[in-house]
């Protein structure tokens, strides 16, 4: 349906905005043969994995360390609030400007961004843990990690798959604007580069490119790891 939509838009515009799916079948081609188009995407999709860690490792500790201290929570819940509604625009400027033009200042960028969407998912999720449980785990005595593995993660996994996904979407973006304003590589500077062209089918390229990408990356990893990380709750 979207391709026949696609035929009948470029059949009624002009190729130059809506170029069909040929004229952009053919682009494709071209970039893959140079080389451009795996360059460009492996170094977004680096940027990408890099500043993702980043956010879920710092943002499910700061979660989970509000959700089970209500002293913690409430000394820090206003600096949450006002990292949640900070503009990615404003974060990325200042990056640039406090860590110059490179990968670091790029990958904290997009980290910063996620981190409090992240810490919020799984605040929730913390404050929602079963108190009988813990005592489970207190009258036998659990270490902390044993009690982390089979008592607290368990219940927070949907929690956790939820800030997977919101922010796999989120950061995808984030890293077109950080590469866009500040970049000289990566899937944002060539769809830049290209709109400047007014190249729109090459700009299509990279955008279905990405998309395609992402939809393997939920395919073929995200949705089977989640599978098996709920089986217990099936065979329960």
């Amino acid at each position: 349906m979207l391709l026949v939509a696609w035929i009948v838009a470029a059949w009624f515009a002009n190729n130059d905005t809506v170029p069909p799916p040929w004229v952009v079948a053919t682009a494709a081609i071209e970039e893959m043969r140079s080389g451009m188009l795996p360059h460009h995407l492996g170094v977004t999709l680096a940027r990408v994995a890099a500043a993702f860690t980043i956010a879920m490792l710092l943002g499910t500790a700061i979660g989970i360390a509000l959700g089970r201290s209500k002293l913690t929570d409430r000394l820090f819940n206003t600096w949450l609030v006002l990292a949640l509604n900070m503009p990615a625009l404003v974060t990325i400027i200042l990056c640039y400007v406090w860590f110059g033009l490179n990968e670091t200042a790029a990958v904290l960028a997009v980290a910063i961004n996620k981190l409090p969407s992240v810490a919020v998912t799984l605040r929730e999720g913390a404050r929602a843990l079963d108190p009988q449980l813990d005592e489970v785990a207190t009258v036998y005595r659990w270490g902390w990690l044993t009690r982390l593995r089979h008592v607290v993660l368990p219940q927070l996994a949907p929690y956790l798959w939820g800030a997977v996904r919101s922010g796999l979407a989120l950061t995808w973006k984030i890293v077109l604007v950080v590469e866009l304003i500040g970049r000289s590589n990566g899937v944002g500077f060539r769809m830049n580069l290209f709109f400047q062209q007014w190249d729109i089918a090459r700009v299509l390229v990279y955008a279905l490119a990405f998309i395609a990408v992402v939809q393997i990356i939920e395919w073929a990893v995200i949705a089977p790891l989640q599978l098996r990380s709920e089986r217990w709750r099936r065979t329960a």
